[in-house]
């Protein structure tokens, strides 16, 4: 039997995401009301309008979100991100060093990084500067052995504290290595360790390098 399990946020009108964005405004273009006046008796639609950054909820970063001649949404080849093999790996602290990912087969792979940050969604911990983070040095141990996709539950892969001076190199290296970055996931305790199927595709927006996705797995049971 195949489950389908769900490991993205719900994106609600007004939410913050990541502290200092503003939140999505969700409204009608067209009401069902006002659709009346178009369409025969008893028919009506409604049109839906949503204005938001490209950070909101779980997403999807391209090359070019850090690089200003990176690949963008619209060079997304879906192999990267659509019916990929994945691996869960357990956080073992703050910072996630390239020892986390020992003895796991990252090559050709989602990996995705298990912090338990996520219970803090759309609470004010979630945006702290204590959460976890990839180091530098995991990111290129990532990046040089052929991870696909890196993701992670947490609020940012890199440290945003004072201390980090305002550095991402997390994001500087997969992204320099062409390996799309994943952040604000949730419920990964939920997949299976002997791995899955994994799937996040964005829509296809030339000129913006990130954007939301529903991130979710696949397993056979």
């Amino acid at each position: 039997m195949t489950r389908f399990i769900d490991v993205s946020h719900q994106i609600v009108a007004g939410m913050t995401t990541y502290p200092g964005l503003p939140g999505p405004v969700i409204d009608d273009h067209v009401s069902f009301e006002a659709s009346q006046r178009t369409y025969a008796p008893g028919t009506e639609f409604n049109i839906t309008r949503i204005s938001m950054v490209a950070n909101t909820g779980t997403y999807l970063d391209m090359p070019a979100h850090r690089y200003r001649d990176g690949a963008d949404l619209s060079d997304l080849e879906l192999e990267k991100v659509a019916d990929v093999p994945g691996v869960v790996v357990q956080a073992p602290g703050r910072e996630v060093g390239p020892e986390a990912f020992d003895g796991v087969e990252v090559a050709g792979r989602a990996v995705l990084v298990r912090t338990g940050w996520d219970r803090h969604w759309r609470t004010g911990a979630y945006g702290a500067p204590e959460h976890p983070f990839l180091t530098e040095a995991a990111a290129r141990l990532l990046a040089d052995s052929g991870a696909r996709l890196v993701g992670i539950d947490s609020v940012n892969i890199d440290d945003t504290s004072e201390d980090a001076k305002g550095a991402r190199p997390a994001h500087s290296v997969l992204l320099a290595a062409g390996i799309p970055v994943i952040e604000h996931l949730c419920l990964l305790e939920l997949l299976p360790a002997g791995g899955f199927r994994f799937f996040a595709v964005p829509v296809k927006v030339q000129g913006m390098g990130t954007f939301p996705v529903r991130a979710f797995a696949i397993a056979d049971e």
